[in-house]
């Protein structure tokens, strides 16, 4: 037999294999994710695990990913974004942030037992409906060191006596939690955030000291930015850069025909809590993060700008790379 002709049949029945599998990819309705979207995709919502508290009821823990990059989805409460069985409002989010968002909130239940199941359904503006399934099977109980894991804080099977020992961020809202301000008007959120400083913030200098060395002596930020910027970025599933920070963000929103984030302004721009992994992204997940840094008498402020009437739930976590603590403030929009 001809060896070029058997090679030249082998080659035609695999390219024919091949193009018949992408058929029947291009098929399937997970096909989008070989791909990533600014915008125009669904979420998928998730239960993150459950906590046990000392008198006797149990907190759920939820968090979801919105598939686009830009686009941040707006789903009130109602037929497309609610819990079942029982109560349908549990105070989940109504303005979904984009990618994934681990951690986002807790529901406190009661006679919640092995046997039980709380479901939060979600469907998106394209249509497409996701629900998480919330039990307290075993293996979905959580504590700090699965948090810092699962955020990506910790290396992969790592820990310390200190990071174990990790308590998360004191945040004291400095004023009152329900405000009133006119539409163009900015409110000024400030807040008092204190840490343990653990675990310590990542810091590129101390790459390059912990290297040592003699060029580790002559280093200066700038010359470890230049060498970073030249560097490809590392691809984990994901890993975190850890450092103090707060950012405030639209938890809940009037309905509106805009997108909440077109009327919905913060001065200075907030870190962002959601793991943008593209480089120099502004977020802890982000290759060249640097945390921000901290005032020595921890206050922080934001100016908050509404184009729109309604009412807002302003989220605000303070994370310290491996935990974290949430606020929240309701503004009150006249017009």
């Amino acid at each position: 037999m001809n060896l070029k002709l058997t090679s030249l049949s082998v080659l035609l029945t695999s390219g024919f294999l091949l193009l018949s599998n992408l058929a029947t990819a291009q098929e399937t309705p997970y096909e989008y994710t070989k791909q990533t979207y600014r915008s125009g995709q669904h979420m998928d919502v998730a239960y993150e695990g459950w906590w046990p508290n000392e008198d006797g009821t149990h907190t759920l823990t939820f968090g979801y990913f919105n598939h686009n990059w830009e686009e941040e989805l707006d789903i009130p409460v109602g037929e497309n974004n609610y819990f079942s069985p029982g109560d349908t409002d549990r105070g989940q989010p109504t303005h979904f942030l984009p990618r994934r968002n681990r951690f986002t909130f807790d529901i406190v239940v009661e006679n919640f037992t092995e046997d039980d199941e709380l479901v939060w359904t979600v469907t998106s503006p394209n249509g497409l409906t996701r629900s998480a399934y919330a039990t307290l099977r075993e293996d979905y109980k959580l504590n700090n060191v699965v948090v810092m894991s699962e955020t990506g804080a910790l290396g992969a099977g790592t820990s310390t006596p200190e990071l174990r020992a990790n308590i998360a961020p004191s945040v004291e809202l400095i004023g009152d939690n329900i405000r009133t301000v006119r539409v163009g008007q900015p409110v000024t959120i400030q807040t008092r955030v204190t840490d343990d400083g653990v675990p310590e913030a990542d810091s590129p200098m101390n790459f390059i000291r912990a290297l040592g060395g003699a060029a580790a002596a002559f280093a200066t930020p700038e010359m470890v930015r230049e060498r970073l910027m030249m560097t490809p970025p590392p691809r984990p599933t994901v890993t975190k850069t850890n450092g103090l920070f707060l950012s405030w963000n639209v938890y809940r929103a009037t309905e509106t025909d805009k997108p909440v984030q077109d009327i919905v302004s913060f001065d200075p721009p907030q870190v962002k809590p959601w793991e943008d992994t593209r480089p120099s992204a502004n977020s802890p997940w982000s290759f060249l993060w640097v945390p921000p840094a901290h005032p020595e008498d921890g206050m922080i402020d934001v100016d908050v700008t509404f184009d729109e009437p309604g009412t807002y739930i302003l989220w605000g976590r303070a994370d310290d790379g491996g935990l974290y603590t949430d606020q929240y403030v309701t503004v009150n929009v006249t017009p």
